[in-house]
């Protein structure tokens, strides 16, 4: 029995001992190596496009090669396990799909009578007559009804400007004589008709 064991012994020793195995064996050795490097680049780099944080492209990496060269694809299955699901281009991209989803609802106008689609440059609803714009009287432009003042003129419709002339036309008030004859002059009261006191 110990014979057969050592003739395999043996056998096995010239086997790993020819210089051709060896070189098989070095270069299978190297290729993992490399592979396991590459392998951790990969981690740092998909983890850095995939999230703000500075240390977790760090971590991935360091995880790959936590699994030494021999058994970094298991290293490899977790990360993609726990890694997140979506690039940071890829929710730049969704969020401005979004924006734009949403400004394109928010531009579609509706009536607020009957909350039917209308356009921005009816004044008033077809379908249940409610008013929906006005028209500035100064430049016949169209401005919305929650307008203060008109966007195209500046015409103000809280505050409507006096004329100068009604201004100025505003006539003064008079003293009323007749009820203060005191102020009417001495001679101007005899002639009056009535007799001047202590005359």
């Amino acid at each position: 029995m110990s014979d057969i064991t050592g003739q395999i012994g043996g056998a096995f020793g010239a086997f790993f001992s020819s210089e051709i195995v060896q070189l098989v064996m070095y270069s299978v050795f190297l290729y993992l190596f490399v592979v396991w490097l590459a392998a951790a680049f990969w981690a740092f780099r998909d983890m850095h496009d995939r999230t703000e944080n500075p240390i977790l492209p760090y971590l991935a990496a360091g995880l790959i090669i936590l699994f030494t060269p021999f058994f970094f694809l298991f290293g490899v299955v977790v990360y993609r396990v726990v890694r997140p699901a979506e690039r940071l281009g890829e929710v730049y991209e969704r969020n401005l799909a979004e924006e734009a989803l949403l400004a394109e609802v928010e531009a579609i106008k509706s009536c607020r009578g009957c909350d039917k689609r209308v356009d921005s440059d009816w004044i008033i609803c077809p379908w249940c007559r409610t008013r929906l714009n006005r028209v500035c009287p100064n430049c016949d432009r169209l401005v919305g009804l929650d307008w203060s003042l008109c966007a195209w003129c500046g015409k103000d419709f809280e505050h409507p400007a006096m004329a100068p002339a009604a201004a100025e036309t505003i006539p003064l008030a008079a003293p009323d004589v007749a009820r203060h004859p005191s102020s009417q002059p001495a001679g101007r009261r005899v002639a009056s008709g009535k007799p001047a006191v202590g005359g």
